[in-house]
């Protein structure tokens, strides 16, 4: 649908979140939609938007609280309208299961899938910055990184995130 008016909005801890969200925003806008792109807790209905993408950061395996939140508080209108789910994950750039881990992190948007079933699913790899998380977590995450290998590093895909992006409007009208 040209020019269809969709709200793009996230929750995000450190960051790596908004720039998914943005990418995808810009991917929609460059395919001829109205794109609104939003924090969470700065949309306060969905009256005004033909369509919504929504995406968190993970934490614990499950979406932030305050994106649940979002999906609960507007089940209603997320109901009525097509809706697109996508998370950011660091799992999904440190494994050496791919697949497996793949089909674990696909597990954590149950809880959206309970209230909103969305007609498309976005998992992304994330973020790990050090520098953006607090004392306890990276204290975790450097035994972690020893044991496991991990490196600090931006492990987004944008060319798959711009891929994923591409698909929305054909499956948001």
């Amino acid at each position: 649908m040209a020019h269809q008016s969709i709200l793009v909005t996230y929750a995000s801890r450190g960051g790596a979140t908004i720039g998914v969200a943005q990418a995808i925003a810009k991917v929609l806008t460059m395919q001829g939609s109205r794109v609104t792109l939003l924090p969470m807790q700065q949309v306060p209905d969905l009256s005004n938007y033909q369509a919504v993408v929504a995406g968190s950061a993970i934490h614990k395996n499950n979406w932030l609280p305050e994106a649940l939140a979002f999906v609960k508080d507007h089940q209603s209108a997320l109901q009525t309208k097509p809706f697109a789910a996508f998370l950011t994950c660091l799992a999904l750039a440190m494994t050496k299961q791919p697949e497996k881990t793949r089909t674990d992190v696909t597990q954590w948007l149950q809880p959206v899938r309970n209230l909103v079933q969305p007609r498309s699913e976005g998992l992304f790899a994330g973020v790990l910055d050090l520098s953006k998380i607090s004392l306890g977590y990276r204290m975790l995450f450097r035994g972690a990184m020893l044991v496991r290998r991990w490196r600090e590093g931006d492990y987004r895909n944008w060319p798959a995130i711009e891929a994923w992006a591409a698909t929305l409007p054909s499956q948001l009208t």
